[in-house]
């Protein structure tokens, strides 16, 4: 009885080795761990087979990277390639990590690879030799604990590239990352057919087709073949960076399943896939399942082509992806990159409902949040209109109310004065809106250029409040800085609406930029005409003052006038009359004051319609 059980407790110790060192060449066909009273997990797996290269040719040698999510890990693993449809490892393992061995699976020496410890891993690195010049996939089953394990968890296919193939070459970066690049010959072919009809399609403009407008941003996706998980997705857009699509539960950034096409230092285009936690930069994943790779940049146009089996997901649980529903908001973000790592978007639209990407269909935008249009439409108003008309006041038409006076104060002083507070209030009022909204800086020259505007809109209502008297001997200082500040703030704001326009502005043919450019145009024309106006009204004062000097002075005294006499404009002002300037400036006003309500009428709707 004792030599029985010690024969007992001997192959409990033999079976217990066996599974700690690695030597499991009984599971070579069906990569199944021999544990007693388990059976392998049936969700998608948490630890990922990523490859080098998508593609290779005679002599290339595959690099082949096991990962797993923060925060988990696997205690044991096997590792073979197979070509497609077959059961037996071909090719041979040539480098492998430490506490890791190679295995003869079907008599192939080095075929497969495995663990010699039951240490805990999250990250492998292997180059694999083919033997011969198929495609192949890599199966890799993981281990993380006795009664959980993922059996054959497969690598996306590489494919054999016989030398002379004009088929684009696909690579891929090791590790967590999982970014894939590729080289074509020419740009890839990805067009608007079948939209609404065999794929779903997202695009901005609405409507535009990529094969005919170098500026549409464009997506679709169609599943490779009916019930398949397979799905093709196709991403075109004019960038210096990137272009990048993600699903998420909301139209909002955060908590996203994001693929990106970015160029990298080289110039190839990348495919990346990370997930976002919010506002920060996404956190890199591997890309999983993910094959056809293709890519190509021309003339800054991004095209990406690829195929995925990868469960779309919009939450992460303890470092790993989650599914979620089937229904997801598409969001489309580009901007610039430096060295392959995305930088902060210039731009962004979002679907108006959630999509089933397997279901054909044309996918509508979301329009601007209201607020976002409110915070437009004050900013054109404060400083096209308001401030215009306050500035335009103080500079050209003290005239037309000389004499007149309201709460003691010349009435062009209260115009003044009145404007320029109403257009401070609505900068307040839309600088609190846009980052409520945002809540977050967006980056970009728009939010720079707003706070310039803010900052000097305070400051500049604060230094008139403290200028000394108009007799004062450094007055002229005060009148300088407070012309000088205001013509600042004018450009600025300028900029800034123009930028804000450029983020709305869907259309094709950008018509609110122009029209904010005939705007400022209209401006520039006004200012012109009525600068000439006084100059030449000034100068006919002038005159008549002379005139009327000339016949009370003796010729002493006209030699004396000719040689040192300064006449001030004040002067001229009330020994002069106003009424020819009077009869130009009321036409030059209205006319202004109706140009700029039409201009003004035109981008309201505009920002309306956006």
């Amino acid at each position: 009885m004792q030599s029985v059980r010690l024969l007992l407790l001997g192959c409990l110790v033999m079976r217990a080795e066996g599974y700690s060192n690695g030597k499991v060449v009984t599971s070579c066909v069906d990569m199944k761990p021999r544990h007693t009273g388990s059976s392998p997990q049936t969700s998608e797996s948490p630890f990922m087979v990523s490859t080098e290269r998508t593609s290779y040719s005679a002599g290339q040698d595959v690099t082949i990277v096991l990962s797993a999510p923060s925060s988990r890990s696997f205690e044991g693993f096997l590792l073979q390639a197979r070509e497609v449809g077959s059961t037996t490892a071909v090719g041979s393992f040539i480098t492998k990590p430490r506490l890791t061995q190679t295995l003869n699976c079907g008599g192939a020496a080095d075929s497969a690879v495995s663990h010699t410890s039951d240490d805990h891993r999250t990250s492998l690195e292997f180059k694999w030799r083919p033997a011969s010049e198929r495609s192949v996939q890599f199966h890799a089953t993981f281990v993380e604990g006795f009664n959980t394990y993922w059996v054959a968890v497969a690598s996306p296919l590489v494919k054999f590239q016989s030398a002379g193939s004009n088929s684009t070459e696909e690579t891929s970066t090791p590790g967590n990352t999982g970014a894939s690049t590729a080289r074509p010959s020419t740009a890839l072919d990805i067009s608007a057919r079948g939209c609404g009809e065999s794929k779903v399609c997202f695009r901005e403009p609405s409507h535009c087709d990529p094969a005919q407008d170098i500026y549409c941003f464009f997506l679709s996706a169609v599943l490779v073949s009916p019930g398949s998980s397979a799905v093709l997705f196709q991403m075109s857009g004019p960038s210096d960076g990137y272009i990048s699509f993600g699903f998420s539960n909301d139209q909002e950034m955060g908590d996203d399943d994001i693929y990106i096409c970015v160029v990298d230092s080289s110039g190839l285009v990348q495919l990346q896939r990370a997930f976002s936690t919010g506002t920060t930069t996404p956190q890199s994943v591997p890309l999983g399942n993910v094959s056809d790779v293709k890519t190509s940049v021309q003339n800054n146009i991004i095209r990406c082509s690829f195929t995925s089996t990868n469960s779309i997901s919009s939450r992460m649980s303890r470092g790993s992806i989650q599914r979620s529903s089937q229904r997801y908001y598409l969001l489309f973000a580009h901007g610039p990159s430096h060295n392959g790592q995305i930088q902060i978007h210039r731009g962004t639209f979002v679907s108006r409902d959630t999509v089933d990407i397997s279901k054909p269909g044309q996918i509508q935008r979301a329009q601007r949040p209201h607020i976002i249009k409110a915070h437009g439409a004050l900013m054109l108003v404060a400083w096209m209109t308001t401030g215009t008309l306050g500035m335009m006041v103080a500079r050209f038409n003290k005239g037309l109310a000389k004499g007149h006076t309201l709460c003691g104060k010349d009435l062009w002083f209260v115009v003044h004065v009145s404007m320029m507070c109403l257009t401070v209030a609505a900068t307040i009022i839309a600088f609190i809106l846009a980052f409520s909204y945002a809540r977050t800086w967006s980056g970009g020259a728009h939010p720079v250029l707003g706070c310039l505007v803010m900052i000097l809109s305070l400051l500049q209502p604060l230094g008139a409040l403290l200028r000394c008297g108009p007799q004062h001997p450094k007055r002229f200082l005060f009148n300088w800085s407070h012309a000088l500040t205001a013509l600042l703030i004018k450009a600025l704001s300028v900029a800034a609406i123009f930028t804000g326009l450029k983020l709305i502005d869907s259309s094709e043919s950008q018509w609110l930029m122009k029209v904010m450019g005939g705007f400022v145009g209209w401006e520039a024309v006004y200012v012109g005409l009525s600068d000439l106006n006084l100059r030449w009204t000034d100068k006919r004062e002038a005159f008549n003052v002379f005139k009327e000097l000339v016949s009370e002075l003796s010729r002493k005294q006209i030699y004396i006038l000719a040689v040192g006499m300064y006449v001030d404009r004040e002067v001229l002002g009330k020994k002069g009359t106003h009424q020819s300037k009077m009869a130009m400036e009321a036409p030059l006003a209205w006319l202004f004051f109706l140009g700029n309500v039409s201009f003004l009428v035109a981008l309201l709707v505009g920002i309306g319609m956006s």
